[in-house]
């Protein structure tokens, strides 16, 4: 029996973990009559809680809480005691307390933003959370300590954000072959297709041209004048022969 209520809470865990991002270390807010039923069961919290959930916790409690265990007189001492031991969380009310119940639920509302389980005997704080979504609930029945099944509001509102994200395949099917048959389906065009840019001035046409130098002619006039030098020596030559 013991395995089995292992198995469940670790289903119920991973629903918990997967979908609101609860992680260790659990977060447990226990008001007065938790602890007075663990008194009277002879449950040790501390040691049987991270047992139940297989993993660590921290059990915690508040200022309110506590107030109302010491109003309650010595009805109550036992379970005052036992919830003095928790960290105490703070909560909206500081300057004047509320009962255990409003406290509670102030805490785990708006979407139980901290990732608190709350573990109660009240019978009507428990049908309150149960109209909350992502709140695990936690009571102790028959000697041991029971996690609550999700509430109806939590999966309702799991399916609703399914249904607005997700398609299932074979609609997407057919909303596509209607699609085809009323001719609303746009020829696919090429992935990669070059974008066109907005025409402007090239920056290359906008450097200054370069002015090619002409190549060095040659100078005529030493031509000429070696030609004339040729011939006087060659005149020179002849007239040497001669005589």
């Amino acid at each position: 029996m013991k395995i089995k209520r292992q198995k469940t809470a670790k289903k119920l865990l991973s629903f918990y973990r997967h979908n609101y991002g609860f992680r260790e270390p659990f977060q447990i807010l226990l008001d007065g009559t938790f602890c007075q039923a663990a008194l009277k069961n002879k449950i040790q919290i501390k040691e049987q809680a991270p047992k139940y959930l297989m993993g660590e916790v921290q059990l915690c409690t508040t200022s309110c809480i506590l107030k109302e265990l010491q109003s309650l007189g010595k009805e109550l001492y036992g379970a005052k005691l036992i919830a003095q031991r928790f960290q105490v969380r703070r909560c909206p009310h500081v300057k004047s307390a509320v009962s255990a119940s409003a406290c509670l639920l102030s805490m785990v509302g708006h979407g139980n933003l901290h990732h608190y389980f709350v573990a109660t005997q009240d019978q009507e704080l428990t049908m309150k959370i149960k109209k909350l979504s992502g709140v695990p609930l936690m009571y102790i029945i028959q000697n041991t300590m029971v996690l609550e099944k999700p509430s109806l509001k939590s999966i309702a509102q799991l399916r609703s954000l399914h249904d607005d994200q997700l398609v299932p395949v074979h609609q997407q099917q057919t909303i596509k072959h209607l699609k085809e048959e009323h001719g609303l389906v746009k020829e696919s065009e090429p992935r990669h297709k070059k974008r066109k840019r907005k025409g402007g001035l090239n920056p290359l046409s906008c450097l200054k041209k370069k002015v090619k130098l002409a190549p060095p002619q040659p100078n005529k006039e030493k031509k000429r004048r070696s030609r004339k030098k040729r011939r006087r020596d060659a005149s020179c030559v002849k007239a040497e022969a001669t005589v």
